[in-house]
């Protein structure tokens, strides 16, 4: 079998450098992650709680929609961890048609995964600085992990497609 590049695609460490996540952030999302192994191994005993749309394919709606989960979240604190649930991928039964923001974040333009990698980070990054709030995605991908690996509070395995089961 042979390929033919049209373009390779930048390391993931390459894509970390360019779009970090600041000591703060770094700081906070070790601090949430914490709590969730607290709560999943019982020794808190809130309730986690993913919740967010289906596909998460346009940044401003998005950190809107985290912005207003993260009032909440001060409310229910004593009962409740809440995780955004900001799912950038979308599974296609048969691989046609808009796979999410991370192929194609212009769902006008055609399929740009660089540009996708990179807008996936911007968006979940933005969401974290807005809110406090660290997100889950669901990897339809395994490679797509490491872009966001320093970014993800809970990921989760989610729909297959019939090309990637």
């Amino acid at each position: 079998m042979s390929f033919t590049y049209l373009r390779e695609l930048p390391s993931p460490g390459k894509i970390k450098a360019d779009y970090p996540l600041s000591k703060e952030m770094t700081a906070l999302k070790k601090e949430r992650d914490a709590q969730i192994r607290d709560i999943l191994t019982g020794k808190d005993s809130r309730f986690l709680v993913i919740i967010g749309p289906c596909s998460a394919d346009n940044e401003d709606p998005v950190c809107e929609y985290v912005s207003r989960l993260a009032k909440v979240q001060e409310k229910v604190k004593d009962r409740l961890l809440l995780i955004p649930r900001i799912y950038t991928n979308k599974p296609r039964t048969t691989g046609e048609g808009y796979k999410g923001i991370a192929s194609q974040p212009d769902p006008e333009k055609a399929p740009d995964m660089i540009a996708g990698l990179i807008s996936v980070r911007k968006m979940h990054l933005r969401a974290i600085e807005e809110s406090g709030l660290t997100p889950a995605d669901e990897m339809l991908y395994p490679e797509y992990w490491e872009y966001v690996s320093d970014l993800l509070s809970y990921v989760a395995i989610g729909a297959r497609s019939v090309e990637d089961q």
